[in-house]
């Protein structure tokens, strides 16, 4: 399962899998504990794929950044999100070294740390999104 299932809900904890659209909203599955519950749309979601951070020269989506934490760590948990602000701004530079300081709040660094460490955690790995992965299908089922 890549990022394009995993939202986050606004004045909600934690992340959720998509699992179901209804007619008023979503039903969707809590990724720590499996519960599933409704979302209707005037929630404010999103989609984990669309998330993307400010660097001085352009947007990095998400899924890059946690490439680059996984890379870090060797597929293992991250500095914790309950760190000082210094610890976690220290971190997120050695790992995108040109991100945008003054757009890039630290609520923001620990929602990306929190974030990551709930899905690897429960073995969530893959921080593909779907157009990532066919554009890889579309590459290699080419002959030249």
């Amino acid at each position: 399962m890549g990022l394009d299932k995993i939202l986050a809900i606004s004045g909600k904890p934690g992340l959720y899998e998509l699992t179901a659209q209804s007619r008023g909203g979503f039903i969707v599955k809590s990724i720590p504990d499996g519960k599933k519950m409704a979302v209707n749309i005037r929630h404010n979601v999103s989609l984990l794929s669309e998330i993307a951070i400010y660097t001085y020269t352009e947007e990095v989506p998400l899924a890059e950044i946690f490439e680059k934490i996984k890379e870090k760590e060797d597929g293992g948990e991250t500095i914790n999100h309950k760190s000082s602000k210094a610890e976690l701004e220290k971190y997120f530079a050695e790992i995108l070294p040109d991100y945008d300081v003054d757009r890039v709040y630290a609520s923001d660094l620990k929602k990306i740390f929190q974030w990551y460490n709930l899905l690897i955690k429960n073995g969530i790995t893959d921080f593909s999104t779907e157009e990532e992965t066919s554009a890889e299908k579309d590459t290699s089922g080419e002959e030249e």
